[in-house]
């Protein structure tokens, strides 16, 4: 039972590393509004959102009744998760295809972003010491 839970640990591991590498290696889409790029605040974390391609940032600005024109980026999503996350300098991921059948989520984990916007203990323990003061 023990090695079943740790093949089928390792195989979700391989599924995530997989996304990850295909992610890095694919150019996204970048909402850009009011002079920056558009991201979300969730349960004390940010995501910065990225799509795929125009027809589902499209249907993702309908649906937020904001009209399908928006203006964007194009960029690499190594680049997003080196380069732009590490400028945010807060916990932060991405939420690429938000609103679609294939949305999903890369967090804010250590392997994933920049260790400084990863969350840690010590980024719980720091938000938890924030809180009391």
């Amino acid at each position: 039972m023990l090695s079943e839970n740790a093949e089928d640990a390792s195989e979700a591991l391989e599924r995530v590393l997989a996304t990850v590498g295909e992610f890095r290696r694919s150019l996204v889409l970048v909402p850009i509004r009011d002079g920056g790029i558009l991201a979300g605040d969730q349960g004390g974390l940010r995501w910065i959102y990225a799509f795929t391609d125009e027809d589902t940032l499209t249907a993702f600005a309908q649906a937020r009744g904001e009209g399908g024109e928006w203006e964007f980026r194009r960029v690499y999503g190594a680049r997003l998760l080196d380069e732009t996350l590490a400028e945010i300098g807060v916990p932060c991921g991405v939420a690429v295809d938000v609103g679609s059948q294939g949305a999903f989520l890369l967090p804010p984990a250590q392997g994933i972003v920049p260790g400084h916007v990863a969350v840690t203990e010590d980024s719980d323990r720091d938000s938890d010491q924030g809180a009391s003061s």
